[in-house]
């Protein structure tokens, strides 16, 4: 039988990104855990994500709440480390090319 923490250990997010899916999407953390595995292995997973824990903190700022603003920030930079690849971003140069500015 499969713990919380295997399913977060299989999910290839840390406890505390699972912990912001949960929050955010108001589901406990075993659903949070499967709803982020199938979220990073989709291709829009990542950007998806990233919007979750930026809504957190926003919440989380709104609410005065510091001390958990500042967790969450911490959470969204190891999120950006860990899952961006290189080929996710957009180079300056790149952007001309395709006609946005």
């Amino acid at each position: 039988m499969l713990t919380v923490d295997d399913c977060i250990a299989l999910s290839d997010l840390t406890q505390e990104e699972v912990d912001a899916i949960s929050e955010h999407e108001h589901i406990p953390e075993i659903v949070a855990a499967e709803y982020g595995n199938y979220l990073i292995h989709t291709p829009d997973g990542v950007p998806a994500i990233k919007r979750i824990i930026l809504d957190d903190i926003e919440a989380s700022r709104a609410a005065g709440n510091i001390q958990h603003t500042l967790a969450l920030r911490a959470v969204l930079h190891h999120f950006v480390t860990t899952h961006t690849r290189p080929e996710d971003i957009l180079w300056r140069g790149d952007r001309n090319k395709r006609g946005s500015r």
